[in-house]
């Protein structure tokens, strides 16, 4: 009788813990990312840059860093939950240091894009993370040194600058806290 009475006292409480507890909470990495996108397309990526197959080289990165980082599946149909549209602006190369003979020494290459990541119904899913930007096209930088001297050639800095673009891209996909 006695476990009957703390039963009916403490049933209130439990009701309420049960509600409390019906809420979908997501843990570990599923929580930053949305939970309404399981695909997402990625249509080649347009290059303005007059150097071949950088967005080739770029498409690649990126769909390899979604397949890796996310938990989001990449398919080639537009008829997925999200479609990532990235347009590589620009690359260029700027000289940082010079020898006695004005040789280059130091370089770095830059590549530009644009990023806007939509689901079906077109609504934007990337915050646009406090850079001003029109339309919600989200404009992203990144740049790799090349020093020459030391045997590293141009090809080499330009994938160093696509595969940190793409890590940059894809951590755009993140929810905002």
């Amino acid at each position: 009788m006695r476990a009957f009475r703390i039963a009916v006292a403490a049933s209130p409480l439990v009701a309420l813990l049960l509600a409390a507890g019906c809420a979908s909470y997501r843990v570990g990495a599923e929580s930053l990312y949305a939970f309404d996108v399981q695909t997402v397309y990625v249509p080649m990526i347009e290059s303005f840059s007059f150097r071949r197959d950088l967005g080739e080289r770029l498409t690649e990165a990126v769909v390899k860093e979604i397949e890796l980082k996310t938990p989001f599946k990449v398919v080639n149909s537009p008829v997925a939950d999200s479609v990532l549209t990235v347009t590589l602006l620009e690359d260029r190369r700027q000289t940082l240091a010079e020898d006695p003979f004005d040789q280059p020494r130091l370089l770095e290459n830059d590549v530009v894009a644009q990023v806007s990541w939509v689901n079906q119904r077109r609504i934007q899913l990337a915050p646009p993370m406090a850079i001003p930007a029109p339309d919600g096209i989200l404009p992203f930088r990144q740049g790799a040194r090349l020093i020459p001297a030391a045997g590293q050639s141009v090809v080499q800095s330009q994938q160093e600058a696509i595969e940190r673009l793409a890590e940059q891209i894809v951590s755009s996909m993140e929810e905002p806290w």
